[in-house]
């Protein structure tokens, strides 16, 4: 949900920069002159190096939505205000070096940059704007030898001010709606969660294990914000919900299932994705629920998806529910060895796994023994402490 705000915040910020900032040079250096002051020989802009601008702004377009095709809203921010910066800072030494006193540059877009500060609720991205555009003024005012430039600075600094105390008072309620959102969803998760537990004693705190290990694995890879690795925990976590239509005899059967078994068995990660679909939070990890028994090779279940076919995070989720089936006792065998287990993810490389993955999984694995060992399997422990720490 977060991702998504920030992804339609900054598509309107920059819809709206451009307009600005082409709208407020045509209008000051075009109509300006002309229609207000009345003196249309200095219609258009300072220099030929003004252009320089526009040439940099419209390169910056296929960067931006390359940028946010990759899901970098943040970096997309960072690119964008640096190249502004320094491109502005360029041609105003350019075009008026030796004639600081004729000095007129600078944009109202700034004002919108920092009036736009508290919208991010990050103060890297405040001190870069904010800090930014003062030192672009200052190193302009001491090359041109210009002391009209305090003006700017000055403005500059005080709206710095305001922005920053409005950043704070917005980062103080986003964190306590997002701490009041965690802990009601906490609270539906551990509630799930017992109901599959009494269901079926011989898995309990297999959802919490699998979203441990895999949760450590998603870490190494370093794919993953803080934000998104909660909600890749919570559906780790909710990853065998479908279970909960499963009839008792079939789910704990002791003996081998029957086709007609297997095939119920087989219904779970759809009908567990389809219950959950809508929940804010976790629906952008869906793919967890329905894809985590799909196989590399293709013939995993429900969708017989092969290869790269199948989510990244749902293949993640593969490794560590497999890894903590083995290592679990079940109603039909008894756990086994930790190093018996790893020996058969290495076995299942290309085929029923990510050789990718499984690559990651040799470096984790001292982790997960670890965790393993600690484990307090008699009695339960706090969901998301992985994630706080």
């Amino acid at each position: 949900m977060i991702p998504n705000q920030e992804q339609r915040t900054v598509k309107w910020f920059l819809i709206c920069f451009y307009f600005i900032l082409i709208g407020y040079d045509f209008f000051y250096y075009y109509l300006l002159p002309e229609f207000v002051t009345h003196e249309p020989s200095h219609v258009g802009v300072p220099s030929v190096f003004w252009y320089f601008n526009y040439v940099v702004l419209l390169i910056l377009i296929p960067i931006m939505y390359y940028l946010s095709k990759m899901n970098k809203q943040s970096m997309m921010k960072f690119v964008f205000i640096t190249s502004y910066l320094v491109t502005a800072f360029t041609v105003d030494i350019l075009t008026y070096h030796g004639r600081g006193d004729d000095y007129r540059s600078g944009n109202v877009v700034e004002i919108f940059l920092m009036l736009t500060l508290p919208l991010f609720l990050s103060k890297r991205y405040f001190w870069l704007v904010s800090l930014g555009i003062i030192l672009k003024y200052t190193l302009t005012s001491i090359i041109l030898k210009s002391t009209i430039l305090i003006v700017p600075i000055i403005l500059i600094v005080i709206l710095s001010i305001v922005s920053f105390l409005l950043l704070v008072r917005f980062q103080g309620y986003v964190k306590a709606i997002s701490t009041s959102y965690d802990n009601q969803l906490q609270g539906i998760v551990k509630g799930v969660i017992a109901t599959l537990e009494l269901k079926d004693p011989y898995t309990r705190g297999h959802s919490e294990r699998v979203a441990s290990y895999a949760l450590l694995l998603v870490q190494e890879l370093g794919i993953l914000s803080k934000e998104e690795q909660k909600s890749f925990y919570y559906a780790c976590l909710l990853h065998d919900i479908g279970k909960v239509h499963i009839p008792d005899q079939i789910l704990m059967k002791p003996g081998k299932l029957t086709k007609d078994e297997f095939e119920i068995i087989r219904s779970h990660p759809g009908v567990g994705a389809e219950a959950v679909q809508n929940v804010e939070g976790i629906k952008d990890c869906i793919c967890v629920i329905r894809s985590h028994h799909e196989r590399w090779d293709g013939k995993g279940y429900p969708d017989q998806l092969k290869g790269n076919e199948i989510p990244l995070l749902a293949r993640v989720a593969s490794v560590a529910d497999a890894f903590d089936a083995m290592t679990s006792s079940r109603s039909y065998r008894e756990a086994m060895p930790v190093e018996e287990a790893y020996q058969r993810i290495i076995e299942g490389n290309g085929s029923q796994f990510d050789p990718m993955l499984v690559a990651v999984f040799k470096k984790v694995f001292p982790a997960w023994v670890e965790f393993h060992k600690k484990y307090p399997w008699s009695k339960k422990r706090e969901i998301l402490k992985e994630v706080d720490q």
